[in-house]
């Protein structure tokens, strides 16, 4: 499992890693917000959209669902195809339909063309460095002060996030029928988005400070939701169950985000009496994530023996030794993950850390680590986390141009693009011509230029 609660020291500078979210997961100042980064969860949810998006005439692959951490109920769409979903949106649903619902409506602002206000902000960023974006760019919109998108948050993120992703009522009636009409082209119940919308019609009549951030960005109203409700009762999908294939992940993602987000709130949502699997996965984690590492490791290992192909148990074990000091150990249960997961780049991140941490003088842990991370880039082209790691690996066997080679890419991606361009300048003149590195490092200077000399 890769919602792996991990904090890695980077250059980012205007994102501070958290003491609780997992790898590639920071917050904005004082915001309670953080990406999350689970394998599991992502590959489930591309599996509830992919018809909707080729609907949209869109590929899996061109959209990216980023979660954020927040007891908030919201989804936004910002930096091109980029769905951002809120842990408290998913919470709030009652079944997979409402979350395919809302994400069929944020496709609709995609394919609307709702999006110039952020449409360059994800340019060379990672999503953590994207997230930071929005919310200085929303602080400028929402206090006309030019400077507070650079210097951070000058209002509350919520205020800030609210002023810069406001869609208008027209937009909001063009997502509703465009969301409407992928769902029913990719052949699923259409039902998902009025009832989840009715869920949150009572707080139309309340104040704006009441609401919840999706009101606010998504302007609720009677006429849209009773349009809605018109449309999908004549709908022959109306009734149509969705896969109970489906219908479980939707459980173990639910279970997933309780035990780690609320683990003192598992028991009793899913008591002891509750065999179900995703019950048995919630007090997995909830025990891991109340340092009780006996009965994590327990329950965690009947997991496993239920599901013994399962690559999320795996890790879930690993990250569980990984966190409690026992790095070396963590490597098997990874390993295993890897197996049965080959192209989960966030997993093949997490045993590479673990290669790193137990590595000691072993230069050909080391390299295998290197091999990993090398392999996750494919899969993670936007995660630093990748980069600071290799730059780790490599600093450790003694190689330092290589490592301040992914130091610079680690900085580009966090916008820190003349101090990228200063280590590349550097590091170019000490690597032999034309070696990965070297082309990596010349590939920075193209992008960003050669460094100004004077700062």
């Amino acid at each position: 499992m890769t919602y792996q609660f991990r904090t890695y020291v980077t250059l980012i500078t205007f994102l501070a890693s958290t003491t609780l979210m997992p790898t590639g997961s920071y917050a904005a100042p004082d915001s309670g917000q953080s990406i999350i980064r689970d394998t599991e969860i992502e590959k489930d949810i591309q599996n509830w959209t992919g018809g909707v998006m080729n609907a949209a005439g869109m590929k899996s692959s061109q959209v990216n669902i980023i979660l954020i951490q927040s007891p908030d109920v919201n989804a936004f769409v910002a930096g091109g195809a980029n769905i951002f979903i809120y842990t408290g949106l998913i919470d709030l649903s009652d079944n997979v339909g409402q979350v395919v619902g809302v994400i069929a409506h944020e496709l609709g602002h995609i394919a609307g063309g709702h999006l110039s206000r952020t449409a360059d902000v994800g340019k060379n960023a990672s999503f953590e460095a994207m997230l930071g974006a929005i919310v200085g760019i929303g602080a400028a919109i929402a206090t006309g002060n030019s400077g507070a998108a650079a210097a951070g948050i000058s209002i509350g993120q919520g205020q800030a996030m609210n002023k810069f992703l406001a869609f208008s009522r027209v937009q909001e009636s063009s997502a509703d029928q465009a969301g409407f009409r992928f769902l029913t082209t990719a052949g699923l119940s259409p039902e998902g988005l009025p009832t989840f919308l009715g869920k949150l019609e009572s707080q139309e009549l309340l104040p704006a400070s009441q609401q919840s951030p999706f009101v606010r960005t998504h302007p609720l109203s009677r006429d849209r939701i009773e349009a809605l409700k018109h449309k999908v009762d004549e709908s022959p999908l109306k009734t149509k169950a969705f896969p109970s294939e489906w219908d479980d992940q939707y459980a173990r993602t639910k279970a997933k985000l309780l035990g780690f987000t609320s683990p003192m709130q598992v028991g009793y949502k899913y008591p002891s009496s509750d065999n179900s699997i995703p019950a048995q996965y919630a007090r997995a984690i909830s025990s891991y994530r109340l340092n009780q590492l006996a009965p994590a490791l327990q329950k965690t290992d009947a997991l496993i023996k239920l599901e013994p192909k399962n690559p999320y148990f795996y890790e879930l074990k690993g990250q569980i030794l990984y966190e409690f000091g026992k790095a070396a150990q963590s490597v098997e249960p990874y390993e295993k993950a890897v197996l049965y997961a080959p192209d989960s780049g966030l997993i093949r991140m997490a045993l590479a850390q673990s290669l790193i941490e137990s590595s000691g003088s072993n230069m050909a842990k080391l390299q295998t680590a290197i091999d990993h991370l090398k392999r996750a880039e494919k899969d993670e082209p936007r995660s630093a986390q990748i980069k600071r790691l290799l730059a780790t690996a490599y600093g450790r066997m003694g190689k330092e141009p290589e490592a301040r080679v992914y130091l610079a890419e680690e900085a580009l991606m966090h916008g820190n693009r003349q101090e990228a361009a200063r280590m590349a300048d550097v590091t170019l003149k000490q690597l032999p011509p034309n070696s990965p590195e070297a082309l990596r490092a010349q590939d920075i200077i193209n992008t960003v230029g050669e460094p100004d000399k004077n700062k």
